[in-house]
């Protein structure tokens, strides 16, 4: 067996932005045509979060409104992920996961559950399996310290799917799930058709969105939504990445500030993020980033702003600190953050 070591990873910082199967770190031969890789990355966070809006390790779309200010600062270890490629031939699998699933305790052991992120098999431009949505442009998603960073302006799902692949379009039909209705009665898949639009000046994807959502009263509703995303690659190394999602997008956005469905009426969302990315040196760089979420019947008001600084100490270590706030607007409570991280790319 033999085994050999894939090239150099320009920017461990960077890694976390793209599906798993890019960040692969090592591979061994296995037969005439088949192989298997081994990768992902080690990061710890030292957090820091002041104000009205209660400590997450991560901000997603809600939180916890608090009467009085709060301070807590915490260090962890459980963004770390691993996973494995398999090739044999046109085949392809790939699993990973990471140790977000919760459970553990702060008192002795401070143990936490694994979670799976991506389990799935690719031949020839067909992808069934767990993954990244269709919807979900990854290279829009901007390096950050906090996992993920400004989700309120994401599309940010994984979920099983069977995907389509053709040149630059994809179709696929993903699992269903009317939140706020009856989900006991989903029988249709939802459906999403995406655009690619690729260069060397970067990226754009245009991607719309069709759903079959159920009420609590045994009523169904058809929901539907687009989005607009990508990286446009600016001066030198420097790049600019936005998101823009209308419409009835519900789950798909803003990680759970709002619902498919309020009562008998679907919800409508209108999303953003804009992100820029410039590098001081080859090594040094800096993300100044804003995302924010409404919706139009429980009348949610989302924003988070940050902006960081990253260095690679080696092609593989990465260290960044980051400083910026959370804000409920519809609650009248923010939260303040500063976040301390280094992480391993294997």
């Amino acid at each position: 067996m033999l085994i050999s070591k894939i090239k150099k990873i320009a920017l461990a910082g960077s890694m976390c932005l793209f599906a798993g199967s890019a960040m692969a770190g090592y591979d061994f031969t296995v037969g005439e045509d088949g192989k298997i890789s081994f990768g992902g990355y080690l990061k710890v966070d030292a957090r820091y979060v002041n104000g009205d809006v209660a400590y997450r390790d991560f901000w997603i779309g809600t939180g916890t409104p608090l009467a009085e200010d709060a301070s807590q600062f915490r260090i962890f270890a459980n963004e770390s992920r691993f996973n494995t490629k398999y090739v044999h031939g046109d085949v392809t699998g790939f699993i990973e996961m990471d140790f977000l699933g919760g459970g553990g305790n702060q008192v002795v052991s401070n143990s936490a559950n694994p979670r799976i992120r991506h389990a799935f098999i690719k031949y020839q431009g067909i992808t069934a399996g767990q993954t990244w949505t269709t919807f979900m442009n990854t290279s829009a998603i901007p390096e950050s310290a906090d996992f993920a960073g400004a989700t309120v302006g994401l599309a940010f799902i994984r979920q099983g799917q069977v995907r389509f692949d053709a040149g630059n379009f994809q179709v696929s039909v993903e699992n269903p799930e009317s939140v706020g209705g009856d989900t006991a009665n989903d029988d249709l898949p939802d459906v999403v058709a995406r655009y690619n639009l690729k260069g060397d000046w970067g990226n754009v994807s245009i991607s719309g969105l069709g759903r079959s959502l159920n009420t609590t009263t045994g009523n169904t509703e058809t929901a539907f939504g687009g989005s607009l995303a990508g990286r446009i690659k600016t001066f030198g190394k420097d790049d600019f990445r936005f998101q823009l999602h209308l419409g009835e997008v519900g789950r798909y956005v803003g990680v759970g500030t709002a619902s498919d469905l309020i009562g008998e009426e679907v919800e409508s969302t209108t999303s953003y993020l804009a992100a820029y990315r410039h590098y001081w040196t080859d090594t040094l760089r800096s993300t100044v980033l804003y995302g924010r979420v409404e919706t139009d019947i429980a009348d949610a008001e989302r924003t988070q702003w940050s902006v960081n600084l990253f260095q690679n100490l080696t092609p593989q270590l990465a260290v960044g600190f980051e400083v910026g706030n959370f804000e409920m607007g519809d609650k009248n409570v923010d939260s303040d953050y500063a976040q301390l991280s280094m992480r391993y790319a294997l």
